[in-house]
């Protein structure tokens, strides 16, 4: 069945407080549909995942022209880089690097995640799934983990937690206690099974990250959550494997 062409803006914005403000793409279907973050700092500002690229996520943000801006890639699946090649300060794992440089169909998993049941609506009369694809951005800043993004009066700690992808990474700012998850914790069952996910990996990146004392989670899907449920979504991961893991330290 053919899908209708999207009527106005191809974004959607809510403000959260604290200079953060969360951005969507309403017209992918939720279970596909990545949380782009956009935090503003005194000196410059973040952007934190980009989205699906099918529209001009600067443009929607309104940045002013000349402002300092990072763009932050959680890790290198379609949905959260789209964008990236419209911010001229761009920054991924150093594992991810070479996909946000030469993305593909494959390497990004649009081969094996898009089609379309992806959309509710098109954004244009030209789009069609089979030709979709990302626009290469090469990184500007690599990461490993560890590297702390100053925005002048808020400082962002990086984190390396492989497993769903190996340059995954989250965002932590421990004077709020607000954790930018990406897709290492979301709400909502959490994936493992693409083709450069790694099981074991994710187990212990899920082990080290429950250590952190969160107060709210900003994920790369769905609703934005706090501490208990952190820690449930967390252990109902945990407790797939056949071994279990001790969950109490």
């Amino acid at each position: 069945m053919a899908r209708p062409i999207a009527v106005g803006s191809w974004f959607a914005k809510e403000e959260c407080g604290n200079g953060i403000s969360h951005i969507w793409e309403p017209n992918v279907v939720e279970r596909t549909r990545c949380n782009i973050w956009h935090v503003r700092g005194r000196e410059r500002d973040l952007i934190i995942d980009s989205g699906m690229g099918l529209a001009s996520l600067a443009q929607f943000t309104g940045i002013t022209p000349g402002r300092p801006v990072l763009a932050v890639a959680t890790h290198t699946h379609f949905d959260h880089v789209g964008g990236h090649h419209e911010f001229a300060e761009r920054a991924v794992h150093r594992a991810e690097a070479g996909i946000l440089a030469r993305p593909s169909r494959r390497n990004t998993v649009i081969d094996v995640c898009v089609t379309e049941h992806t959309f509710l609506a098109y954004p244009d009369e030209r789009f069609t799934p089979e030709h979709y694809e990302i626009e290469a951005a090469p990184p500007s800043m690599l990461l490993d983990g560890g590297e702390i993004l100053d925005l002048g009066d808020r400082r962002f700690e990086v984190l390396h937690y492989p497993g769903h992808s190996p340059g995954s990474i989250a965002l932590w700012e421990s004077g709020t206690g607000v954790l930018f998850s990406g897709d290492v914790v979301y709400d909502g069952e959490l994936s493992d099974s693409l083709y450069h996910s790694d099981h074991d990996e994710y187990v212990g990146s899920l082990l080290r990250l429950r250590e952190i004392p969160v107060r709210l989670v900003h994920g790369g899907h769905h609703a934005s959550f706090g501490h208990q449920r952190f820690l449930e979504i967390i252990d109902s991961y945990l407790r797939r494997p056949s071994e279990p893991h001790d969950l109490s330290k």
